[in-house]
């Protein structure tokens, strides 16, 4: 380590990591893994790049960790509103706007984890998510349960929950391709996103309907 780094070092606050995580984070929902630079990075926290590799060798070290520290923050909710004990019709429209906020402000999330899944199917939770996955089950009775009592019509419960998934997931992993085919300006497509939340729900609830 040369003496820049080793100076700089000595004398970061305890927040030099925090201010590389939020400085990545903005340049990573900007760019993405592929446009985003590490000088630029290390501009925006306010360091220089050397210190900058001192944290984190590479850019790929530096995408992995901030994924993964959203991943960690956003999975707790994820897994309590799955298990949580309130009506099916509640779960699944909380559950829309969660899922929708939170990769609509990390877009590059659902690609760091088709990517990982790909890599490491069978380590995915193990590797990414140092908690229990959640357990669809519950979700799954209750979406029998609705069928039997005539709220919803039939519908396998897997492809009810891959269903919403997709349709949350998809247009964000696609922007660029949807922009560019519907010819929207990136004002227009970002209206088109925030209005998502409605749209799937609307969607949903329709087809869900006997």
């Amino acid at each position: 380590m040369d003496n820049t780094v080793r100076n700089e070092t000595a004398a970061a606050p305890d927040s030099t990591e925090q201010r590389i995580f939020d400085a990545a984070h903005e340049v990573f929902v900007q760019k993405g893994l592929d446009g985003a630079k590490m000088q630029e990075i290390a501009d925006k926290a306010g360091i220089n790049k050397a210190l900058l590799h001192y944290y984190f060798r590479t850019k790929e070290k530096l995408f992995e960790m901030v994924a993964k520290a959203i991943i960690n923050r956003a999975f707790p909710t994820v897994q309590q509103l799955i298990e949580a004990d309130i009506p099916l019709e509640q779960k699944i429209e909380r559950f829309i706007d969660f899922y929708i906020d939170t990769i609509s402000r990390n877009p590059f999330v659902p690609l760091f984890i088709i990517g990982e899944i790909n890599k490491h199917p069978d380590q995915f939770f193990d590797k990414i998510i140092p908690s229990q996955p959640p357990r669809p089950e519950l979700f799954f009775k209750q979406v029998e349960e609705a069928v039997a009592e005539g709220r919803i019509r039939p519908v396998t419960p897997r492809h009810l929950l891959v269903n919403v998934l997709a349709m949350c997931i998809f247009p964000i992993v696609a922007r660029p391709l949807i922009r560019i085919v519907m010819g929207m300006s990136t004002p227009e497509i970002n209206q088109f996103l925030k209005e998502r939340k409605e749209e799937v729900k609307g969607f949903v609830f329709a087809a869900l309907r006997p």
